[in-house]
């Protein structure tokens, strides 16, 4: 018997569904169908003109259309990752790595040693909570829970639980702007909050070419800009975080071929980068791999942007 729901796996879902409600391709036409019926968003998200993936990553650079560029990228490094984590959130702080899994019942906040990819530490959520964005405020960690509207705080040192707060909605990714909380919701709008009550100040909608970018999912503040991961594609918007512009993609899919991956789930998504050393780092959802990469300038590929302290290492 299949139960209908709406879900973070593919927006709407029939359960159960093996392990992670996947379900067999078998049954896509029928699901289809189904979520067709009960989940208008579902067909929007997969038919409207904003929805990345469609076209790739943006367009390549032309002079004559203005187009917003795909800049280049190389890997440099490759360090192992839990292939069983559903990557939600990750980021650094003082030079040690942190990450958010979802899904109900494995979702979870831990300490990642990069090089070996081992979990040093890890604190598991309440069994009704999906795991989602992470951020650090004032020398904590913060988590955001999908639908519950909520947000935990905890220690980074030993992962304890010391504060919870409210945003209202729902909570996709997040990351840190000029001491703004900024939220995600899985929309082209991001929602920025105080980091002492957690009071929503602003909006931003985020654009390419006039044409809203639906699906913002994980956020990365990067010198400057914001980049978000665009669900369900492989594909990472640079977003000013003055006026919402997408100036730049960059496209993750030749780093985790899809003959490789285990899950139809298991698309990119994880941004962390460190300002100590101007290293950036990036992974997906069921990912066996977390990459180091490099970004070029789209008019001069022997030129690195962010990153480009990176070394030449393949682990």
């Amino acid at each position: 018997m299949f139960v209908y729901r709406h879900d973070r796996i593919g927006f709407c879902r029939i359960e159960p569904c093996g392990r992670y409600g996947v379900t067999p391709k078998r049954l896509f036409p029928v699901i289809l169908l189904l979520t067709g019926l009960m989940c208008p968003a579902f067909v929007q998200a997969h038919t409207h003109e904003s929805f990345v993936g469609r076209q790739g990553c943006g367009e390549p650079p032309r002079s004559d259309t203005g187009a917003v560029p795909v800049r280049h990228i190389t890997s440099v490094a490759r360090y192992p990752h839990d292939r069983n984590a559903f990557t939600q959130g990750l980021v650094f702080y003082k030079g040690e790595l942190y990450e958010s899994t979802g899904l109900r019942g494995y979702s979870s906040v831990r300490r990642v040693d990069l090089i070996s990819g081992r979990v040093l530490k890890a604190r598991h959520l309440d069994k009704k909570l999906f795991g989602e964005g992470l951020a650090v405020i004032n020398h904590q960690l913060v988590q955001l829970t999908w639908e519950t509207g909520s947000g935990l705080i905890y220690t980074p040192v030993d992962l304890q639980l010391i504060g919870s707060f409210t945003f209202g909605g729902e909570g996709w990714g997040s990351t840190v702007v000029d001491n703004r909380l900024v939220i995600s919701d899985g929309t082209a709008r991001l929602r920025f909050f105080t980091t002492d009550t957690y009071q929503q100040v602003a909006s931003l909608d985020v654009r390419d070419r006039g044409a809203p970018v639906e699906g913002l999912n994980e956020l990365e503040s990067v010198e400057g800009l914001i980049y978000a991961n665009v669900y369900p594609s492989d594909c990472i918007a640079q977003i000013d975080a003055r006026s919402g512009q997408v100036i730049g993609w960059l496209d993750l899919g030749e780093l985790m071929p899809r003959a490789e991956r285990t899950d139809r789930a298991a698309v990119a998504n994880g941004i962390a980068y460190n300002p100590d050393t101007r290293e950036l780092f990036v992974t997906g959802k069921f990912w066996p791999y977390i990459f180091q990469i490099k970004l070029l300038q789209p008019e001069n590929p022997d030129k690195q942007t962010a990153g480009d302290n990176a070394d030449d290492r393949r682990l």
